[in-house]
């Protein structure tokens, strides 16, 4: 049996009072994830472990069955791996979010929704200005890049930009983290120095650099200031088919370096999808065929969707239905509809990473909904793909490696 997971990146919510007190998974239109959850199994899945932050990186690996205390080493070296950084012992990476600030308020984590093309210039010019021997900047995928430092502490306290829209940034700058060993501790304090020292010489940079006043010209937000997170070493993780020997051949599709980064460290090839933004208007189709043109010679396919987590992190109901729909009509229905008759079964799961919700715009920690579906499954008695209906699910509350140690054993 081959297997495919199509994750939509942060699309479990809140309910909502406009939509009559309803979640956007039970208000939303998704005919063909309801005929999945109805012919399926379903359940809840906990994605955030004890003690962690619910970022997307967090959630992704635990989707995939990795034990985050013994691996997690954040997101930016999982970034490095997807932009082929081939990281030293010595050398700490760090998600680089090129971000807007506003006088002393940090606007958003995204600059606007920059483009790769304009963002690879300013980043260019950070490296240019910024770096030497031990700092250096890797351009990414539109706001998301990487900063890496030879000799980082990671011990350091560190706020996601995303976490804080419209919020004084001054307060949130990074802090080293209180340990004991008072070598590791004066270490991260000269790393943490020398962070904010980056963030603010960036700003002062970026602020009259000719494509920030194009963009401001354009009634663009400006890219004025980066903003390093998530620091770590690299990890020592193991391959999916070290785990799973009938993963012979795997591949990731993401249009976001963090997840194809897991992909790497978990052994899978890396798709690259023409149109794929990681936003609303990313483009379905391609990825679908991407992914089923995958299945023909994988064993396992991670299909990762990132639009909704986006329209979340921009408190925009509306969009985020749309975001929603989308998953559904445009990537699951025409999966299981080239795949049900398929002489090789395979199995189908969908859901979400983590909640993000609109009202708080940022990631939270609830259990989200799964479901899984393959050709002669028993089906439980759900029949919505919902927050509140897998909570009815035959899978119960799943943790750590069950779901994907459930998934695999067929």
């Amino acid at each position: 049996m081959k297997h495919i997971i199509i994750l939509g990146d942060g699309m479990a919510d809140w309910p909502v009072k406009s939509l009559g007190d309803k979640t956007l998974l039970q208000y939303a239109n998704t005919p063909f994830m309801d005929k999945l959850a109805r012919l399926g199994r379903n359940g809840l899945l906990a994605t955030v472990a004890e003690g962690f932050h619910p970022g997307s990186e967090v959630a992704n690996m635990s989707v995939l069955g990795y034990n985050l205390p013994k691996v997690y080493e954040g997101r930016g070296v999982l970034e490095a791996a997807s932009m082929g950084v081939d990281l030293q012992p010595d050398e700490m990476a760090m998600r680089c979010n090129l971000i807007c600030v506003e006088g002393d308020i940090l606007k958003n984590h995204s600059a606007g929704h920059i483009t790769t093309e304009e963002a690879d210039v300013l980043i260019k010019y950070l490296q240019e200005n910024l770096g030497d021997d031990r700092v250096r900047f890797h351009t990414g995928v539109q706001y998301r890049h990487l900063l890496v430092i030879k000799g980082g502490n990671k011990q350091l306290d560190c706020t996601p930009p995303h976490d804080v829209p419209l919020k004084p940034f001054h307060p949130l700058m990074v802090k080293p983290k209180e340990v004991d060993e008072g070598r590791r501790e004066q270490g991260s304090k000269e790393t943490a120095d020398l962070i904010n020292d980056l963030i603010l010489k960036s700003q002062e940079l970026l602020k009259n650099h000719p494509l920030n006043l194009k963009r401001i010209a354009e009634g663009k937000d400006p890219a004025n200031s980066i903003w390093p997170w998530s620091p770590g070493n690299r990890p020592q993780m193991e391959k999916l088919s070290d785990k799973f020997p009938q993963i012979k051949k795997g591949a990731v599709i993401s249009a976001v370096d963090l997840i194809n980064g897991i992909g790497a460290y978990a052994g899978l090839r890396r798709i690259t999808v023409e149109g794929a933004t990681g936003l609303y208007d990313t483009n379905y189709e391609n990825k679908v065929a991407a992914a089923l043109e995958a299945l023909k010679t994988d064993d396992f396919v991670y299909l990762h969707i990132e639009a909704s987590d986006e329209a979340g992190h921009e408190g925009n109901v509306d969009l985020k239905l749309l975001t929603i729909e989308n998953l559904d009509r445009r990537v699951v229905g025409p999966v299981y509809e080239a795949v049900k008759d398929w002489d090789e079964p395979v199995a189908i799961a969908v859901l979400p990473d983590h909640p993000t919700p609109c009202e708080l715009r940022t990631h939270t920690a609830e259990p989200v909904p799964f479901l899984i579906w393959y050709p002669g499954i028993e089906p439980d008695s759900v029949q919505t793909y919902d927050e509140e209906a897998a909570k009815e699910g035959a899978y119960g509350l799943m943790k750590e490696d069950e779901f994907i140690n459930e998934l695999m054993k067929d």
